[in-house]
């Protein structure tokens, strides 16, 4: 088994509330869950209006296919035009751990 973690600290457009950077950051952890079948949350910055930190997981037999999907995830995430991704942090877990 293989656990794999990625962590985005993400800077968001002009958000000047906390109800508007839900607005942003629902929808993309929403797509993320749909679209990549894993498990994510918003982690942290939760006070800041323009910063978010989003916790993505995934747990697979193979650990390529956990680096896959998180290759995909990171992938998304950078490519949406309301955000920028400050920086990805990844650690994947197998069997010797």
């Amino acid at each position: 088994m293989f656990v794999g973690a990625l962590e985005f600290d993400l800077l968001l457009g002009d958000i000047r509330s906390l109800k508007q950077k839900r607005s942003v950051v629902r929808p993309l952890v929403a797509e993320l869950r749909k679209r990549f079948d894993v498990s994510v949350a918003e982690a942290g910055h939760l006070d800041l209006h323009r910063r978010a930190l989003i916790g993505v997981a995934v747990v697979a037999a193979d650990g390529e296919h956990v680096r896959d999907v998180l290759d995909e995830c990171e992938r998304f995430v950078a490519g949406r035009p309301e955000l920028e991704l400050l920086s990805a942090h990844r650690r994947l877990l197998g069997p010797e751990d």
